[in-house]
């Protein structure tokens, strides 16, 4: 049951942006802390990641588990209202995505997709950080 009128969740969910989110923001700390170097939505490539670390030949996607359609994760379940739009929304974002990384892919990239719930994973982060400086 949703807490809020249907005008002031509309309102809500047209605040919420593509970039600078709160899980983008908190990798970007740890990466400067870490001493990673990167650029942010960098255009010229396909799909614009959220982060490019052009001397790992890396790029990093962070996605949010509703938006992307988190798989048994608990922050991802499609709404009771609308739910008809809210899953071929997530099924189109998870195209894209999975559409995005392929052709990154081809073109000699390492994709790597952090979701929004692992950022809260201190041992998730150190295996990231492992995977990114040892290759």
């Amino acid at each position: 049951m949703d807490t809020v009128t249907k005008e002031k969740r509309s309102w809500m969910m047209s605040r919420v942006g593509p970039k600078n989110t709160a899980p983008e923001r908190i990798l970007s700390r740890l990466l400067r802390k870490n001493k990673i170097r990167y650029r942010k939505h960098l255009k010229s490539l396909p799909g614009t990641p959220d982060f490019t670390l052009s001397e790992l030949r890396t790029v990093i996607f962070v996605h949010g588990c509703f938006w992307h359609g988190h798989k048994n994760c608990k922050y991802y379940k499609l709404p009771d209202t609308n739910s008809v739009f809210w899953k071929q929304k997530v099924e189109a974002n998870r195209l894209r995505d999975r559409t995005k990384s392929r052709v990154l892919k081809k073109a000699g990239w390492r994709v790597v997709t952090v979701w929004q719930c692992q950022l809260r994973k201190s041992e998730f982060l150190d295996k990231l950080f492992t995977k990114l400086t040892s290759e």
